[in-house]
């Protein structure tokens, strides 16, 4: 009997820096089928240290969250 394999992929719908819920609309409509309004991250400004920050295996396959780039935003 064998057990089951943890997922070697990110989770889409968890922030590739802390973990948290990145609330990102594009997944939730992805995942719902539901048509969502335009996503938080579309007036959000990412500098390129912050992504730098995101892990090789998680490059786009998960959002960065409203609060890491809130962080990240008060550190420049």
């Amino acid at each position: 009997m064998s057990s089951p394999r943890k997922s070697l992929l990110p989770d889409p719908g968890r922030c590739p820096l802390c973990g948290g819920d990145n609330r990102c609309a594009m997944e939730i409509e992805r995942e719902t089928g539901e048509k969502q309004p335009p996503c938080w991250c579309m007036g959000a400004s990412f500098t390129p240290a912050l992504f730098a920050r995101i892990p090789d295996e998680a490059r786009g396959q998960a959002c960065i969250c409203a609060a890491c780039v809130g962080k990240a935003a008060a550190q420049t």
